[in-house]
């Protein structure tokens, strides 16, 4: 065993689903992949009598290297993560709306002449995001880091209300027929406020990690949720009468035969057919079979194919199952989608390119975005002649079908029909970190691919010579939490960019200052809020059981996040890091393979959580572990 498997003291995060051994031999996984459970197409590297068997190189995987800038930038103030869907063409056709949650302000640019015309400045920390118009012109903006929505009026440009909502908003809706405003919450909220003003008519409480909101057919809503890709849809009194969701099965693979493809990481779902309910959902395919973690592994082959595909699907509330979707190649970390006013075509911000490395700003035919017939590679080419300069971050149709673009570094507005651009900040938010963590590493995938908005995408990877192994989220803090990876292989955070983003991400060497401007991004991501609507009697008796020297929880779960750095066997198969329980009620499924849907399945599943070797919880009757839980919950 090499000396970096020893055991040591670490939280086990990572960097693309981080969750992979590194070192040259490795104990069997408790569900073993060998040589003759058949060999993947494209894998080079399998699991012989629990140890990794090399048959060749997956190096030629790789594409073109992103351009990262030799002098290292801090942004004066952190900037957060890229989100999209910060773009609105008003419906009068007479301005465009742009939310900057960099600089907390708001952008209002007319469309004649093309140029910025009002500036409206938040309160610091506001991070504006989601923008939707009402009947009488209104803008209502999501605030994302104020808990709150702020509404403008675009003619004075200034803010005439400011109303709180919920600790995390993300999306937002306008309802014509009943004047509301339907606003998603990441904490489980859907809120449904009056647009003139006012507090919410009616609170709905569904489950954690909502994303964006559709207005559907005589008062229904679909609410999309982030990780999962789903769609809950809600009738017009509020309940939840079904759900959409993106296609899984087998789709044929760029190397030959079939691969299984699930849908994960909804970044952007907009109305399609008012008529219908359906939805558009900009969403992430990624790879349910093997993974190879030989270098090159995780990356597309000649543009084709990488573990996290970008998908487009189709949803309609009672109509059929959608088929799975194979992905659209060559557009790395799509984070945002228009449809057009006649349906005929949809536009994509492709914030992980840059112009090197294929396009940034995508407009396609419809129909070639969604294709009957399931091909292995799809590379897309863009019918957008001259494409805007600077990452493409939002995009957005005017009422005449003029396609807008939003860009970062430098600041811009950018319109199809001239290919003008309107200045809207010259103040710099340049950030190396902000950089990398964002772009094609050049194997057609980014760490934002797996950790979108700093977090993680939910899903349990199976890979090569470990099993399953689910990404953990970067938020809260990586330094000082020494060895990395579920099994601590990755000795430090510079081995680790080694291994995995030139490594098996196919990315190019960083340097050292590059390697730390990463990191000191990474360490500017905040946890997630505390959920709300939590019982406060029931968190303190959680707080004490948790306490307990009879359970032991916070013998290995101690300290300001939750850790002890230690790496232990806890009855789960083998010595694994004690991850920090900062957030955790916001990144299920749980344990080092996901065998936990929810935290109360934690503690009921002796097999999956390891049993009193993992905290003498079997004695505690169901109230005792519902305290507990809460407890947990509220961290």
């Amino acid at each position: 065993m090499s000396s970096r498997g020893a055991a040591r003291g670490a939280v086990s995060f990572g960097l693309i689903g981080l969750v992979l051994w590194a070192g040259p031999a490795c104990s069997a996984p408790s569900s073993p992949r060998t040589i003759e459970d058949g060999i993947p197409p494209g894998t080079k590297t399998m699991c012989v009598k629990g140890e990794p068997f090399a048959f060749g190189s997956s190096q030629e995987s790789g594409g073109v290297a992103p351009d990262i800038p030799e002098i290292v930038t801090t942004a004066p103030t952190p900037v957060p993560p890229l989100s999209g869907g910060t773009l609105l063409a008003l419906g009068d056709g007479a301005a465009v709306a742009v939310s900057d949650p960099e600089r907390d302000r708001v952008y209002l640019v007319d469309a004649q002449p093309f140029a910025l015309r009002a500036t409206v400045v938040l309160d610091a920390g506001d991070e504006p995001g989601r923008l939707v118009e009402d009947a009488r012109g209104r803008l209502h903006v999501v605030l994302r880091g104020g808990g709150a929505i702020a509404t403008v009026d675009p003619h004075a440009g200034a803010v005439t209300d400011r109303r709180p909502t919920c600790a995390a908003p993300r999306g937002i809706a306008y309802e014509p027929a009943a004047d509301r405003v339907h606003v998603a919450c990441a904490g489980g909220e859907v809120l449904s406020l009056p647009a003139s003003g006012g507090a919410p008519l009616r609170t709905l409480t569904l489950e954690r990690d909502l994303r964006d909101v559709a207005v559907g057919p005589g008062g229904t809503l679909v609410v999309s949720t982030f990780r999962r890709a789903e769609g809950i849809v809600l009738s017009a009194a509020g309940r939840e009468v079904g759900r959409v969701r993106p296609g899984a099965g087998s789709v044929p693979a760029v190397a030959g035969g079939l691969e299984r493809r699930s849908p994960s990481v909804a970044w952007r779902t907009v109305p399609f057919d008012p008529a219908s309910g359906s939805v558009v959902m900009l969403h992430q395919t990624g790879r349910s079979d093997l993974v190879d973690t030989a270098p090159g592994g995780y990356a597309a082959k000649d543009g084709c194919g990488g573990i996290v595909r970008t998908a487009l699907s189709l949803l309609t509330p009672g109509g059929p199952s959608p088929a799975t979707a194979t992905g659209l190649d060559g557009l790395t970390l799509a984070i945002d989608v228009a449809v057009s006013p006649d349906r005929r075509k949809v536009a994509l911000a492709v914030a992980g390119n840059n112009p090197a490395q294929g396009p940034t700003l995508v407009q396609l035919p419809w129909a070639e975005a969604s294709p009957a017939d399931p091909v292995a590679c799809r590379p897309v080419v863009s019918e957008i002649e001259t494409p805007p300069g600077g990452q493409v971050v939002a995009v957005g149709y005017g009422p005449s079908g003029i396609l807008f673009a939003q860009t970062r570094e430098p600041a811009t507005l950018w319109r199809s029909d001239t290919s003008a651009t309107a200045v809207l900040a010259s103040d710099a938010r340049a950030d190396t970190g902000h950089l990398l963590f964002h772009a094609n590493s050049g194997g057609g995938l980014a760490c934002a691919s797996c950790h979108p908005e700093g977090g993680e995408d939910g899903r349990v990877w199976d890979l090569v010579c470990v099993g399953g192994r689910r990404t953990q989220t970067l938020r809260g803090g990586l330094h000082g939490t020494e060895p990395f990876h579920w099994d601590g292989h990755e000795e430090d955070f510079s081995y680790l960019t080694d291994d995995v983003f030139s490594g098996r991400m196919v990315g190019p060497p960083l340097s050292d200052d590059q390697k730390q401007a990463l990191l000191a991004w990474i360490e500017t991501l905040r946890a997630p809020p505390a959920p709300a609507n939590l019982d406060p009697l029931a968190v303190a008796r959680g707080r004490a059981v948790f306490a307990d020297p009879k359970v032991g929880c916070a013998d290995c779960h101690d300290g300001p996040r939750y850790t002890n750095n230690a790496t232990v066997a806890v009855g789960t198969g083998r010595p694994y890091q004690v991850p920090s329980l900062t957030g955790v009620a916001w990144h299920p499924p749980y344990m080092h393979d996901g065998c936990a849907p929810t935290l109360a399945e934690r503690f009921s599943s002796p097999s999956c959580g390891g049993g009193d070797q993992h905290g003498v919880t079997s004695n505690l009757p169901p109230a005792q572990l519902a305290d507990l839980t809460a407890y947990l919950t509220s961290l």
